[in-house]
């Protein structure tokens, strides 16, 4: 799922349903659709439809396609829109608002195992070389790796492989963003090469990483 707000202006939505004029708009997966966002800068937010914030929104759509009016796009302005805001914990209280504001709906808090808590920290301040493989990080906590799979996943909403795919991608592209070239924030993400980070990033998002790159004034 992705959510898309036009900071100011607006965005030209295209669907099955036709064509609209929107301040934003929410998309459930596997939904084609077209968005053109000429002449606006816009925040481009995507949620694991398992996740909490991605099952809440899902579940409170009237439809495949939600358009967001201008009211709806202040309220999330409140919450803040700079990319800085998603790196990090800030991301997870961010969804949790957008979730009430988009689908009218207060997202539950779950009870975090004090042994996901330390594979969590352990796996956002790993180092380029770190082991992280499911045994690794079950062994550190004392689970056995199929005990760990099920306790991470009630603890966060989401399975510890696509969690440790989005932490990658989200660090990658913050490196990009700051200016770093995309070998160096491929290697420190902990992909394989450049190329896997490249193809990983354009299967996920639709667009080459070149597009993280800092504009130049």
């Amino acid at each position: 799922m992705h959510v898309v707000v036009a900071l100011e202006g607006e965005l030209k939505v295209t669907s099955a349903k036709g064509t609209a004029h929107a301040a934003g708009v929410v998309t459930t997966p596997n939904v084609p659709h077209a968005i053109d966002s000429e002449g606006a800068e816009v925040l481009l937010v995507f949620l694991d439809p398992e996740s909490d914030a991605g099952t809440a929104l899902r579940e409170a759509m009237i439809s495949e396609v939600r358009l967001l009016g201008a009211g709806e796009r202040t309220k999330l302005r409140a919450l803040g829109l700079e990319p800085a805001r998603f790196v990090g914990e800030g991301g997870v209280e961010w969804a949790r608002g957008a979730a009430a504001i988009l689908g009218g709906v207060q997202l539950p808090r779950r009870k975090v195992d004090p042994r996901v808590r330390r594979v969590v920290r352990r796996l956002r301040e790993s180092a380029p070389g770190d082991d992280l493989s499911l045994e690794a990080l079950a062994a550190s906590v004392d689970l056995s790796p199929g005990r760990l799979m099920h306790v991470f996943t009630e603890s966060i909403g989401i399975p510890l492989r696509p969690y440790l795919a989005w932490l990658r991608l989200q660090r990658a592209a913050a490196t990009m963003a700051s200016g770093a070239p995309l070998t160096r924030a491929a290697h420190d993400a902990g992909f394989s090469d450049a190329a896997h980070f490249s193809r990983t990033f354009r299967r996920t998002f639709g667009a080459p990483p070149s597009m993280l790159r800092p504009r130049r004034s």
